[in-house]
């Protein structure tokens, strides 16, 4: 369970002590969205001049028992980033142990923008997706202290039992449970899907939430972002992503269905549910039973690209 819906005093003044002494704070909200951390804007009040920021809080007790150091690799993260020439969040500090805060807290600069998961013209929305992607994807991560993991262990993975194709799942996972494609790895974002991308008349203004960012494949950013649209929207879609990816990276990317297939089987810890969050930015209708048939369909369509 997560706490600190509201932000205390001792919260607030290490915000003030981070950004300007001098300034008061004129409002704090809570952001919708997060499912796995606390996030507030605060506007601090300075002269005449208004500034906004965002501090994450991470209260979820069984992602910080796996991973206690989630501020400062957010940190790395964002530094990082901020060379790509992508629109993230700046870095302003971090409570690394929750001393401070009582939580690990991360203070960055707020970014102008919304979610857009109804978009009006749907090809120019999935170029300028794949058009953020492949641009941080130019960044070498040699020297970057976090490397991309598997979240499930693919040799324990079996068949669901919610599945209407098990025969396909079967072949699937024995396709990861083979050799790995080789495969030049780069920054990636490692949660990159349409929730964490921000819009801004029209063109992505910003890609947030990078506490998960590390060196990798970039397949695993391609993979998680097309198995969240082939739940939200559906096969066509998520392929639709990939021809625009394709386009623009050209030779510097190999298609491989093997990604893919990690992203789905990563993501599954049960049977598939309609995330929260995209019902927190206006998506409605969804049902657990079509995320159920949906990855089925998606899990098809990869076995047969993979031949």
């Amino acid at each position: 369970m997560m706490t600190n819906t509201k932000l205390s005093k001792q919260v607030l003044d290490w915000v003030v002590d981070n950004t300007n002494p001098k300034a008061t704070v004129e409002s704090f909200q809570q952001l919708k969205g997060s499912t796995s951390s606390t996030l507030h804007r605060i506007s601090l009040q300075s002269g005449q001049k208004l500034n906004h920021y965002v501090v994450r809080q991470f209260d979820n007790e069984e992602w910080l028992g796996e991973e206690p150091d989630l501020a400062h690799h957010e940190a790395e993260c964002l530094r990082m980033a901020k060379k790509t020439g992508v629109v993230s969040p700046e870095f302003i500090a971090y409570d690394k142990n929750g001393d401070i805060c009582g939580n690990p807290t991360i203070l960055m600069t707020y970014l102008d923008g919304e979610v857009e998961l109804n978009p009006k013209w749907m090809d120019q929305w999935l170029y300028g997706l794949a058009e953020a992607l492949e641009a941080f994807h130019g960044m070498d991560a040699d020297d970057f202290p976090y490397r991309h993991s598997s979240y499930n262990d693919i040799f324990s993975f079996e068949v669901p039992a919610w599945t209407n194709v098990s025969t396909t799942w079967k072949k699937a996972i024995n396709l990861l449970k083979g050799p790995c494609p080789e495969t030049r790895e780069c920054f990636i974002h490692r949660d990159y899907h349409p929730a964490n991308v921000l819009w801004k008349d029209g063109s992505v203004s910003g890609v947030v939430d990078w506490v998960n960012g590390c060196k990798g494949p970039r397949g695993v950013d391609i993979g998680h972002c097309r198995v969240n649209l082939a739940m939200l929207y559906g096969v066509e879609t998520a392929d639709g992503f990939l021809r625009e990816y394709r386009k623009l990276a050209g030779s510097k990317f190999t298609y491989e269905p093997y990604w893919d297939l990690l992203s789905v089987a990563d993501m599954l810890v049960g049977p598939p549910e309609v995330y929260p969050g995209w019902e927190a930015f206006g998506v409605t209708g969804l049902t657990n039973e079509m995320m159920k048939e949906r990855l089925d369909r998606y899990v098809v369509s990869l076995m047969e690209r993979a031949g």
